[in-house]
């Protein structure tokens, strides 16, 4: 159960019932509601999300959203991205390795980034140059960039959501 309560586009005000009208066509998720208790950062938050990560391939951004929503235990943010990486064209094979970090049965590429993604999330300050020589093969540096912030913005998501008990409003998958 939610510890905050939700703004449902019923009793949005005005700036926050525009955003669910442009965003979401009056049907915003959980956590849209939650942070409709502040509309300004709601709509700076969208235009943050929908910008960061663009310059990875999807399913990789899905791959690496979902290892962070692993690592972290973020049941919201992991079943939201679990539906939206069936689009991306994951399966529920390549959840279970992502969930044993068994990253063997992706490219090279989306190895490292998964790897390295989980590493950023566990132990930032045990990055180390050689993680970069890695990276670098694959990534330019706008992408590396990219990864970056798309590892922050999960942690960030997976501090929001469940902490404040957001409850899942789509059907769950199992792993």
């Amino acid at each position: 159960m939610a510890r905050i309560s939700y703004i449902e586009p019923a009793n949005a005000g005005p700036e926050a019932a525009e955003i669910y009208k442009v965003f979401f066509r009056g049907k915003p998720f959980n956590a849209q509601k939650a942070l409709a208790h502040r509309p300004e950062m709601l709509k700076h938050f969208l235009s943050f999300y929908g910008s960061v990560g663009r310059s990875l391939d999807r399913k990789l951004y899905e791959m690496i959203y979902i290892r962070v929503s692993m690592i972290n235990g973020c049941r919201y943010c992991l079943q939201h991205h679990l539906a939206a990486s069936k689009r991306a064209g994951l399966t529920p094979e390549d959840w279970r390795a992502l969930r044993e970090e068994n990253v063997s049965r992706f490219s090279e590429k989306e190895q490292v980034a998964v790897v390295y993604a989980g590493k950023l999330t566990r132990d930032p300050h045990g990055v180390h140059d050689d993680d970069f020589v890695s990276l670098k093969k694959h990534f330019s540096d706008a992408e590396i960039v990219d990864l970056h912030l798309l590892v922050g913005l999960a942690n960030l998501s997976n501090r929001f959501t469940d902490p404040l008990g957001l409850e899942v409003e789509i059907a769950e998958e199992n792993i």
